[in-house]
């Protein structure tokens, strides 16, 4: 079985030396050893000032939503991402508005957000979609004059860089995924980065249930704190992200090749971009040619996925918003399967098959 993507373990006996620390200590949450030591070296890899490692990428949408006094307001966001960046919206109790993206780069469309903007606008929270990077000076510049907050998604962009800056220091708040299914990942998790330190300062009570020391509290929070296992998969999991980095990239480019003769476009990467190669997303020019290659696919035991379906502004708990690229695109729009492990051989494979399907 060949699927979307496939979590890398590292040798059993790297991360088994984490668990006998663990083992010894007694410690296993609550802000130990091996989570400190894992925000310590992302913050260092990611080149951010302030990175709190929470449970998941959902939790640390919440927790940036609180953190920037979101409530009640409307905030600006994109159609075309997972449902966790329109859920986090509407669970926090704020209005997702949707704006559409970007035909070439999949993105918000910076050029919408401006009309956009009502006298309940308190944030934009746009999505580096596959790890593609937003428009940040556009955005950064219609924030500016409006008054309001960014937050970014970052959950498919670890180690991105746009002109040489990490992504994550763009906006007030950029968020992380660190799920399974991530390049880096800790089997669950995600992170909050920020170069505010008042921020800073909120975000760290606001995981940890409010507390300032044993018995007292700085304010309201919930639990979105990780343990030392988790972390300890990430200890073992970062000093390969470079490698595993090289490998899609060739991954990639062998795609290209394999696909070369069929009717298909991809995204177009923002310029000047340090990519990570998350994905491998392809365009059809119809969803009967994606849902015709998709079942090829499965009958041989592959299986990409319809990455993102369906566009968010069709939610039944959402107000309806007119996004016609994101709707169309969301339709045609598959992602192949793409992680370091993956030979050569089957993504010749995959190229042939997707070539037979769309001639069939």
């Amino acid at each position: 079985m060949i699927t979307v993507t496939k979590t890398y373990l590292p040798p059993i006996k790297e991360y088994i030396k984490y668990v006998e620390e663990i083992w010894k200590s007694g410690f296993i949450t609550n802000h130990s050893k091996y989570v400190l030591s894992l925000e310590k070296k992302l913050k260092k890899y990611l080149g951010v000032k302030h990175l709190f490692f929470v449970s998941n990428g959902t939790t640390a949408l919440q927790i940036a939503i609180r953190a920037l006094d979101l409530k009640g307001g409307e905030i600006i966001t994109t159609p075309f991402s997972y449902v966790a960046s329109t859920s986090s919206i509407v669970w926090e109790h704020c209005k997702p508005v949707f704006v559409d993206i970007d035909p070439r780069t999949l993105t918000i469309d910076a050029k919408k957000i401006q009309e956009a903007i009502t006298s309940k606008t308190k944030a934009i929270l746009a999505v580096h979609v596959y790890g593609n990077s937003c428009d940040v000076e556009a955005i950064g510049k219609i924030a500016k004059k409006n008054k309001i907050k960014i937050i970014y998604d970052a959950a498919h962009a670890f180690g991105v860089k746009y002109k040489k800056i990490p992504l994550v220091n763009f906006g007030d708040i950029s968020i992380l995924s660190f799920h399974a299914t991530k390049i880096f990942h800790t089997v669950e998790g995600g992170a909050v980065a920020t170069s505010d330190d008042a921020l800073a300062h909120k975000i760290s009570y606001l995981r940890n249930f409010g507390h300032n020391g044993e018995e007292s509290f700085f304010g309201l929070g919930i639990n979105g704190k990780n343990t030392e296992f988790h972390a300890a998969m990430g200890l073992s999991v970062l000093p390969k992200v470079k490698t595993f980095i090289s490998r899609r990239r060739k991954l990639h480019k062998l795609y290209d090749k394999a696909l070369k003769m069929a009717k298909l476009t991809k995204p177009v990467l923002f310029t000047n971009l340090e990519y990570n190669y998350s994905y491998y997303p392809v365009i059809f020019e119809s969803e009967t040619e994606l849902l015709k290659v998709k079942n090829s696919l499965n009958k041989h035991d592959i299986y990409p996925r319809r990455y993102f379906y369906p566009s968010l502004n069709t939610l039944s708990y959402v107000k309806r918003y007119s996004c016609p690229i994101s709707e169309d695109i969301a339709k045609r729009i598959l992602c192949l399967p793409m992680y370091e492990s993956l030979s050569k051989k089957d993504v010749k494979l995959i190229g042939k098959l997707v070539l037979e399907a769309l001639e069939g």
